[in-house]
């Protein structure tokens, strides 16, 4: 996945994935356009789950919310 696309409601796509890991800070999920890398990063550092289990969460998490 070269851009994250976050789609619809942050605030809906974040608290699923806190929801899914429990142990991340909204400083954690704090996204900012342009910054998708260092939002994988992040999430990577804290859960220690690989980037494309984090990228397919994410995505699934943002989908969720646009139907």
């Amino acid at each position: 996945m070269n851009k994250l696309e976050i789609k619809g409601d942050w605030n809906i796509t974040k608290g699923k994935l806190k929801q899914k890991w429990a142990k991340l800070t909204d400083d954690d999920l704090q996204f900012a356009e342009g910054k998708q890398e260092e939002l994988l990063g992040r999430i990577q550092k804290r859960t220690g789950e690989t980037r494309e289990a984090i990228e397919k969460a994410v995505k699934e998490a943002s989908s969720c919310c646009c139907d």
